[in-house]
């Protein structure tokens, strides 16, 4: 009878410890692709950054005097594409349609949205950059921004999970949500929030959204 009872106990805490195996695996797993995807990107923001500060090193490089003399967005973005060929090995060809991307809180990215990027073009390790032209706005403002999707084509396809961005300046680059406060940042990198401020919360060190 002890036996049998002994058995009984063994029997179900190791249905406890497989139930409790099982609810982890996800998380744990979900997070290690997120820490991928972040690592990922911290790489590709570095590279942004050390790009801008070369280019603006360089200012009598005629390729920059070219950008400044650009009169239509689509010389503009001829021209970023060829200063950021050498640092993204970016396609020239634009990314083929159809190609989605979602808010954090699952809401499809409208094509209103400034988070909507209609030119796209493959990368290194088929990241996906996107890059949208600014420059009719006042000297104050950026000029681009830039979107990064991590794993290309591949799902999520999330402001926050694989894509992160940045505003390029005439004199720097800036993650997106550098001007908000750590609650604010918390607040949009969550699952009700647009995740699109994760960019910046993920570089200093902040959770993963759940």
């Amino acid at each position: 009878m002890r036996n049998i009872t002994w058995k009984a106990e063994y029997s179900i805490t190791l249905i406890v410890i497989f139930a409790i195996f099982l609810m982890l695996v996800p998380t744990s797993l979900g997070s290690t692709v997120q820490a991928k995807f972040v690592t990922k990107w911290d790489d590709c923001f570095s590279k942004l950054s050390y790009a801008k500060d070369v280019i603006s090193k360089h200012e009598q490089e005629d390729i920059l005097k070219s950008f400044k003399r650009a009169k239509t967005p689509n010389e503009r973005e001829d021209l970023v594409l060829e200063l950021m060929k050498p640092y993204y090995r970016l396609n020239e060809n634009k990314f083929p349609k159809p190609y989605k991307i979602k808010f954090m809180n699952k809401m499809e990215v409208p094509k209103n949205s400034p988070y909507y990027f209609k030119d796209i073009y493959y990368a290194d390790n088929n990241i996906i950059v996107g890059l949208k032209d600014l420059s009719d706005d006042e000297n104050k403002e950026p000029m681009f921004f830039m979107m990064f999707d991590m794993n290309g084509k591949i799902p999520p396809n999330i402001w926050g999970k694989d894509i992160f961005g940045a505003r390029i300046f005439d004199d720097k680059v800036e993650a997106f949500g550098t001007n908000l406060t750590l609650q604010e940042l918390q607040d949009d990198c969550s699952k009700t929030g647009t995740g699109v401020n994760c960019s910046y919360y993920y570089l200093i060190g902040g959770d993963f959204a759940d």
